[in-house]
């Protein structure tokens, strides 16, 4: 586990533009065997919430070690479902929130919003019922759904694999592009603000939340703008903007704007988790400040202006065949891709902090569930049998078998003599 972890916590830390001799502080532990998967889920959740520690302990000029407990962790990337008000348990998915089959593969949807269950509908010319809407998309292909479905201001997405993912053009761009990108704006002075850093957080659903939770939970001044007739759910607001305060502006109303940008010169951090693009009109610029730009499908590519969430990036990006099959699609553990980019999020938020109360400017990072998504598929190490198979030929034929997990420096590479035939040996030492 040990060198996985590290190597992930290393190339996220180093990402970040950190100090290397804090890696040495990070002490991993707990329980073994957690958020089990085909890909190493657990090793990305380790990583982002040990960077998000250092980042932490490195602004706040604390002393000793960063525990990042096994168990902790995996709870923490499952906060959804742990999360009870008075004893109840909260509401993940919407009926129409699922995968269904279509006529030539599977589509996966998001409707928990309203307005996102009104577009799907009006897209599939469907009644609000799972029946209704599994005969439309049974009649259609997955391509045709997905594209009828984002026309209409809706989200629903076709199925592929890996390899499809690669070809597309969305895939090509994530692909050439790292986990999160940093760049400073401005030649704005240094400044540390005697009290908490003030954190406008103008995000939705899982993984910007996460970030301001953990900024909020660091000691920062977290305020959360909503629009009035759009509030968050009410179980994810329960579980996300713990440690927050919350209010509600119309951008479009002349007071309330105002308002808002009264709220934003004062601020330190501005945190958006909104379809890239749909915020530009606001002017959201300021000398010195560090905004933080969370998407799902990046800023990039011909998806860049598309909505999206976890579980369809997932579908999109080949990671529901791997941990299931084009026959059958599987789903992560977690909703790692929120949860692990929440917590980066708030890392490289911190470590922008620390960079701009030493040498002054704004600062802006962006950071994508699809980037995260690559990393997990191809930044981390899997386990793959056949870096751990040897082939060799002897009386009973080719043989492959498993190499010998005792290894040290300087010891055999394998064993010196292949299997011979039963009972063909003679009864001697090989040497007297």
């Amino acid at each position: 586990m040990e060198s996985t972890v590290r190597s992930g916590t290393e190339a996220l830390w180093s990402m970040l533009g950190g100090d290397p001799a804090l890696l040495g502080r990070v002490e991993y532990g707990g329980v073994s065997g957690l958020l089990p998967a085909r890909l190493p889920v657990m090793d990305l959740a380790r990583a982002t919430v040990a960077v998000c520690g250092l980042a932490a302990v490195e602004h706040a000029g604390a002393a000793g070690p960063v525990r990042v407990d096994d168990g902790a962790v995996a709870t923490a990337f499952v906060s959804e479902r742990h999360l009870r008000v008075d004893g109840r348990a909260p509401v993940s998915f919407a009926p129409l929130s699922r995968f269904w089959r279509a006529a030539d593969g599977w589509v996966r949807t998001h409707a928990n919003y309203p307005h996102h269950r009104a577009a799907l509908l009006a897209a599939l010319g469907a009644a609000d019922s799972v029946e209704a809407v599994a005969e439309a998309i049974g009649a259609r292909g997955a391509v045709d759904v997905e594209t009828a479905v984002y026309a209409a201001g809706g989200l629903a997405v076709a199925l592929r694999t890996p390899g499809e993912w690669a070809a597309h053009p969305q895939g090509g761009e994530v692909a050439a592009r790292p986990v999160l990108s940093r760049e400073r704006l401005d030649e704005a002075p240094p400044r540390r603000r005697t009290g908490p850093p003030r954190v406008l957080d103008l995000t939705r659903v899982i993984a910007g939340p996460v970030a301001t939770r953990t900024l909020a939970l660091l000691g920062a001044d977290v305020l959360r703008i909503d629009p009035p007739g759009n509030p968050e759910l009410a179980d994810q607001h329960a579980d996300t903007d713990v440690g927050k305060r919350t209010a509600a502006l119309d951008l479009d109303r002349r007071a309330d704007r105002r308002t808002f940008d009264e709220l934003l010169d004062a601020a330190d951090v501005l945190v958006t988790g909104y379809r890239p693009g749909s915020l530009e009109r606001y002017g959201l610029e300021r000398p010195g400040l560090v905004t933080a730009r969370l998407s799902a499908w990046g800023e990039y590519g011909p998806w860049g202006g598309r909505r999206g969430f976890d579980s369809l990036v997932q579908v999109a990006t080949g990671i529901a065949v791997t941990e299931g099959s084009a026959e059958e699609p599987g789903a992560l553990p977690a909703q790692a891709l929120d949860h692990g980019t929440g917590y980066l999020l708030a890392a490289a938020v911190l470590r922008s902090l620390t960079e701009r109360e030493r040498d002054g400017g704004g600062r802006l990072v962006r950071l994508a569930l699809a980037q995260t998504g690559h990393w997990l598929t191809h930044g981390l190490p899997r386990y793959e049998p056949g870096r751990h198979l040897a082939e060799s030929e002897g009386p009973l034929g080719r043989l492959r078998h498993a190499v010998s997990p005792v290894a040290y420096e300087g010891g055999p590479a394998g064993w010196s003599r292949p299997p011979g035939l039963q009972g063909g040996d003679s009864p001697a030492w090989v040497r007297a």
